[in-house]
């Protein structure tokens, strides 16, 4: 919740949109879950889930504890987005629609699960209950969004967005909207939260954003060969542990290279 906190005074680039948006989820579905587990006295499972419904396999019973995410976003919209209605200006608009973004996508992946009931297990009587994914779902769909995000300015009235480059699809009400562009986190700005990537361990062989190749910036990196110790020959010992040597071996650790003095001149 730090960072949510914290990003309203950064760029309101696609990082700080997906920041907002994460954090909102996050929110929802801590909120949901705790209503379920009891931890909570204002809420408990989800009031509308009852009596007898169908879907493709047949008629079944609402029954279990269905998870209550409709509160879950009533009471994170209430909470998150009451800082940015005292504003109206363009970064507050953005806050909120990514918010909105963040809530609505922990609802997209509610599963329907149930129980059957019936001799040998023969699911004569089914009782199916609404739960929550597992929430790398929701962290996949919004980082998607984030890949997605739509550039946006403000429009006359302040009352909404248009696209900033008109060649490109309008924003719709699930994708991510951001109105400047990324600082170069390539290198160290304090002024636009950037650490830099000087410094840090890189994947030699991974050409993902965790590889050297990307995260150095083209700068290159170091190796520095470290001992290790690991645990090695593991044996199970009747009745009942793992016992292991301990074993030293030599790894290559690398690291990206800081930038030269003339190029981080020209960034300060």
């Amino acid at each position: 919740m730090s960072s949510w906190l914290t990003t309203r005074s950064c760029h309101g680039s696609r990082e700080a949109a997906f920041v907002y948006a994460i954090s909102s989820a996050g929110v929802v579905y801590a909120l949901t879950r705790a209503c379920s587990q009891g931890e909570l006295k204002m809420c408990n499972c989800d009031p509308q889930k009852r009596g007898r419904a169908n879907d493709e396999k047949g008629e079944f019973d609402w029954g279990g504890c269905s998870d209550n995410v409709n509160y879950g976003i009533k009471f994170a919209k209430a909470f998150i987005d009451a800082k940015e209605r005292t504003v109206r200006d363009a970064r507050a608009l953005m806050n909120l629609h990514n918010n909105r973004c963040g809530r609505t996508a922990v609802k997209r992946f509610m599963n329907m699960e149930c129980k059957c009931h019936g001799v040998s297990g023969s699911c004569t009587l089914r009782t199916c209950w609404m739960a929550l994914s597992d929430f790398r779902k929701t962290g996949d769909y919004l980082r998607r969004k984030y890949n997605g995000a739509v550039e946006v300015t403000m429009n006359q009235d302040g009352t909404g967005f248009a696209v900033a480059n008109k060649a490109f699809r309008k924003a719709t009400k699930n994708d991510l909207v951001y109105f400047e562009n990324s600082p170069d986190y390539c290198l160290q700005d304090k002024a636009a939260g950037s650490l830099g990537t000087a410094g840090r361990v890189c994947n030699k062989t991974s050409r993902g954003t965790d590889g050297c190749e990307v995260m150095c910036c083209g700068r290159g990196y170091d190796t520095t060969r470290v001992m290790q110790i690991t645990k090695c020959e593991c044996k199970f010992k009747w009745c009942c542990a793992v016992e292991c040597k301990d074993c030293e071996e030599a790894v290559d650790i690398h690291t990206c290279k800081a930038p030269k003095r003339a190029e981080w001149l020209d960034k300060t």
